[in-house]
């Protein structure tokens, strides 16, 4: 059975993840604004809006009004210790 395809926006939050997870966009780095992104990205401005509901929602970045989306943590790399002991 083949994979099923996945929303844009989901592709988009995953980007983004990979890039604060590789240091591109560090710890306290702002993320470009909403329509700036549609540029990046050639995508619509509804479409920029939903990854970063999900990056919030994961926990990687938050949203100051009037001021922008800022990463404040990095992903979490299975085996970092994050996750409880089998004992």
């Amino acid at each position: 059975m083949s994979e099923l395809p996945r929303y844009e926006y989901v592709k988009l939050a995953d980007a983004i993840e990979a890039d604060i997870a590789s240091g591109k966009l560090p710890q306290g780095a702002a993320l470009p604004g909403e329509r700036a992104m549609t540029e990046l990205y050639g995508v619509s401005i509804g479409t920029v809006r939903r990854p970063i509901v999900e990056l919030r929602k994961r926990g990687l970045v938050a949203t100051l009004p009037a001021k922008g989306t800022y990463v404040i943590d990095m992903p979490k790399a299975p085996g970092d210790g994050s996750e409880p002991r089998q004992t």
